[in-house]
Order: structure tokens, then sequence, then C-alpha cells
């Protein structure tokens, strides 16, 4: 049993982890971060919850660069293949949902 205050975790370095579960490969964690992250695609599948803040997601469709801007409680889903980077707007905790070990 684990209870988490997301609103009280804060780390010492942008896109610090606390791990929350891990089911058959596939991990669940939440992040603290006032910093970009990087352009990546992942290996799996991922699912981007904004827990507080706003993150401005950037992401690549058909070779073309987009962005959509996530609120708390929006959700953003990065199907395999999906080229991304998440930007903060201030201090950001987002809960990822992916293939445990995956970047």
């Amino acid at each position: 049993m684990k209870i988490v205050s997301s609103s009280r975790f804060t780390g010492e370095r942008a896109w610090q982890a606390l791990d929350i579960a891990d089911f058959d490969g596939t991990s669940v964690r939440l992040h603290w971060t006032d910093q970009p992250y990087k352009w990546h695609i992942n290996d799996g599948q991922e699912v981007f919850a904004v827990l507080q803040g706003c993150v401005e997601m950037f992401y690549r469709e058909a070779g073309e660069e987009k962005s959509a801007m996530l609120e708390v409680g929006d959700i953003f889903y990065a199907s395999v293949g999906t080229e991304h980077v998440a930007h903060p707007r201030g201090e950001a905790r987002v809960l990822v949902i992916e293939k445990a070990g995956s970047f």
C-alpha cells in the first residue's frame, strides 16, 4: 500500500522521478520538472498526465512539428514511434506510464 502526495514531491533536478509501481514491465512514475526534456521516441507506448502545472508538448506528425498545451488533468498519449518533447511552463508534476526503462 502506498499513498503519494504529488503536490509535495520535488526533485533535486529536472525530470527526477518517484517510482510508484511496476506492472509486468510497465512503470508508473511521478516526475517533477521545471526544465524541458529532450526530443525522443519511446520504445513503447507512453501515457503522460499533467497533475500540476502546465506543459507544452511538442510532437512530430508526418515530419511536421506541432504542439499542444497541456493543463492539469490533460493526458498526452504517445503511440509507438511518436517523436515528442515536453516543455513545462514553470514547475510541473506529471504522471508517466510507459515501458520500464524507457526514456
